[in-house]
C-alpha cells in the first residue's frame, strides 16, 4: 500500500482494504463488548506515548523537528496593534486624521482618526521584543517565540477568514489542519483521540464544527470536542444513568451490533464507512477509561494550578467580562492541552472567544478595545505563557509546535471613539518550539500596522501551513488526496515554507 505521504498525486481516498490494514484487526475488531471486557483493569496511558495500532509512523519526507502540535485560536480577530506589533507612529499622531494613502475599503465605518493602543508597550527578553502591558504574562517566553507580523488575509468577513486560517480555504467542505495533521501521521496513542478541540466555553466562533471537520478525508481524521471542567466534558462518552442499561444489557446490545456490523459489512465489501464508525466506536470505550484521567486535575501540585490561574478559589464570576475568568477557563485548556499531548494526542486546538453577540466575549472589538481586549488578553497570556513554561520544563517543548493566530488584525484608525474595524490587509501569527527559532521577528508591518511593510512578499496561512507540515517532517506538496478529480492539499496550490523560522 502506498504511504499517504507519498508524492503521487493520484492518491484517492483510502479503501476498504487499505484502511482495514490501518486499523489492523479490522472487522476482528467488532467485538466490542469482549474488549472491554478484557480492558476493564488496563489504566490509561500516562508514560512516553508509543504509535497506536494500525498506526506506526509513516516514511517522512524530512527529518521531523516536531511531533505534535498547539494551535491557539483567537476567535474575533485580536488586534495586533494592542498585543503584539508595537508602532510608535500611532502613540505620535493619536487623534490626527487618518491617512492611508491611498483608498481603503473598510468593513464597516472604521476609518476614523489613527488611535493608539490603549495599553503600554514595553520590551522584554534578550531579544527586547516590545509586548503591550494586556499580554505581559508572555514576556518571560518571548525569547522562546517567533513573531510574523506581515500576515494577509483574504477577507474581513469572520466566517470566511476562519475557514482559510483553520482549512487553508475560505469556503466550507475542506479539512481543518488538524484533521489533515492526524490523517497524514496518524495516532501517537491508543487511547484517545488523536486530534482534540477545546471551544470556547461560551459557545463556537464561527463556522463551529466545520472548521475541524474531517471534510473529504477519513471520519476519523477529524476533530473531537473536550470540554474541561463542565459535567459532561465529552457528550455521549458514557450513557445516562437509567435502569435499563446496565452491563448485562450492553454486553447483549454490543453483541447484536456486531452481528448487524458483520451482515452489512458483507453484502458492502466496497463502502469503508462503517470501519470508520465501528474505529470510532471502539475509540470511544478505550477513552471511557483514558479520558477522564486526562481530564482530571485534582492531582496537578498546587504551583502547577497557581502558574495557570487556577487556585483562585472561586466557583463563580461576575457578569462583567473580568481577567480572572478569562484566565481560569483558557488557563484550564491550557493545562488539559500539556496533559493531552503528555498522553499522546498529536493535535491540540485551543479557542478563545465565541461567535459575535453582545456583551462581546469574543475579540471583535469594534466598539471598545480596552474593554473587551483586557480581560481577553490577560487571561490568554496567563495561560498560554504557563503551557509553554511547563511544556519546557518536561522536555515537550523542543517537539510541540505552538501556533497563535486569529482570522484577521484591526485597523489603526477609530472605530467610534475606542474601536477598531476589521483589517485583513494585515495582522499578526506567532509560533513556538518544535524547532522554531525563538526571540525572532519576521516581516514587518508598515509604520501604522495597516499593511506589510513589503507589499510584493507578504505571509500567507498557506506559508505558515507548509512551514509547520516541514517541522513535522511533511512536504506539504505531496500530502495530498485526490476529491472530485483535483489533488486537494491544505495548502491548496500555494505555501512556501519560511526558513527564517526554524531553528
Amino acid at each position: 500500500m502506498r504511504s499517504r505521504l507519498d508524492h503521487n498525486t493520484a492518491t484517492a481516498p483510502l479503501s476498504r482494504r487499505a484502511l482495514l490494514s490501518q486499523v489492523g484487526q479490522g472487522f476482528g475488531g467488532l467485538a466490542l463488548a469482549s474488549w472491554l471486557q478484557q480492558s476493564s483493569g488496563t489504566a490509561a496511558v500516562t508514560g512516553p506515548a508509543q504509535p497506536g495500532a494500525g498506526s506506526a509512523m509513516p516514511n517522512l519526507h524530512y527529518p521531523a523537528r516536531a511531533k505534535r502540535v498547539i494551535q491557539l485560536f483567537m476567535a474575533g480577530a485580536a488586534s495586533h496593534l494592542d498585543l503584539w506589533d508595537y508602532k510608535p507612529a500611532l502613540e505620535k499622531f493619536h487623534g490626527k486624521p487618518s491617512d492611508f494613502g491611498e483608498h481603503v475599503e473598510a468593513f464597516q465605518n472604521g476609518l476614523g482618526p489613527w488611535m493608539k493602543s490603549p495599553f503600554r508597550f514595553r520590551p522584554y527578553g534578550e531579544s527586547g521584543k516590545y509586548l503591550s502591558d494586556a499580554v505581559a504574562p508572555l514576556g518571560a517566553c518571548v525569547d522562546d517565540i517567533a513573531f510574523v507580523h506581515n500576515m494577509v488575509g483574504k477577507t474581513g468577513v469572520h466566517s470566511q477568514a476562519t475557514y482559510l486560517q483553520a482549512t487553508g480555504f475560505q469556503q466550507p467542505g475542506f479539512p481543518g489542519m488538524g484533521a489533515w495533521i492526524n490523517y497524514a501521521l496518524g495516532s501517537l496513542n491508543e487511547n484517545l483521540p488523536a486530534f482534540v478541540v477545546l471551544p470556547d466555553h461560551r459557545g463556537y466562533a464561527s463556522n463551529g464544527p466545520k472548521n475541524w471537520h474531517a471534510a473529504f478525508l477519513p471520519t476519523h481524521s477529524q476533530g473531537t470536542i473536550m470540554r474541561p471542567g463542565t459535567v459532561n466534558p465529552i457528550a455521549d462518552l458514557f450513557p445516562p444513568n437509567v435502569e435499563f442499561i446496565n452491563q448485562a444489557s450492553d454486553q447483549v446490545g454490543l453483541a447484536l451490533l456486531g452481528r448487524l456490523n458483520r451482515q452489512y459489512a458483507s453484502q458492502r465489501t466496497a463502502d469503508a464507512r462503517l470501519e470508520a464508525r465501528i474505529r470510532t466506536y471502539e475509540l470511544a470505550a478505550q477513552m471511557q477509561l483514558s479520558a477522564p484521567d486526562a481530564l482530571d486535575l485534582s492531582k496537578e501540585p498546587r504551583h502547577i494550578l497557581r502558574m495557570y490561574g487556577l487556585d483562585h478559589g472561586q466557583s463563580s464570576f461576575s457578569k462583567t467580562i473580568n481577567p480572572l475568568e478569562e484566565a481560569d477557563y483558557f488557563g484550564r485548556k491550557c493545562l488539559v492541552a500539556r496533559r493531552l499531548i503528555e498522553r499522546g494526542v498529536r493535535f491540540v486546538q485551543i479557542w478563545s472567544g465565541n461567535d459575535n453577540g453582545f456583551p462581546r466575549r469574543n475579540w471583535d472589538s469594534h466598539e471598545d478595545i480596552r474593554r473587551d481586549h483586557g480581560p481577553l488578553a490577560m487571561g490568554m497570556a496567563q495561560g498560554t505563557a504557563a503551557l509553554i513554561l511547563d511544556l519546557k520544563q518536561r522536555g515537550l517543548l523542543e517537539d510541540t509546535v505552538l501556533l497563535w493566530t486569529t482570522e484577521f488584525g484591526r485597523m489603526p484608525s477609530t472605530q467610534g471613539t475606542k474601536g477598531r474595524d476589521h483589517n485583513p490587509y494585515v495582522f499578526t501569527n506567532w509560533l513556538c518550539g518544535g524547532g522554531i527559532r525563538g526571540g525572532t521577528t519576521y516581516g514587518p508591518s508598515d509604520e501604522w500596522g495597516y499593511k506589510p511593510l513589503d507589499r510584493e512578499r507578504p505571509t500567507r496561512v498557506y506559508d505558515i501551513h507548509a512551514t509547520i507540515l516541514r517541522l513535522l517532517g511533511i512536504n506539504h506538496e505531496r500530502l495530498t488526496v485526490r476529491h472530485n478529480g483535483i489533488d486537494r492539499r491544505l495548502t491548496d496550490v500555494h505555501g512556501e515554507v519560511i526558513p527564517e523560522l526554524l531553528a
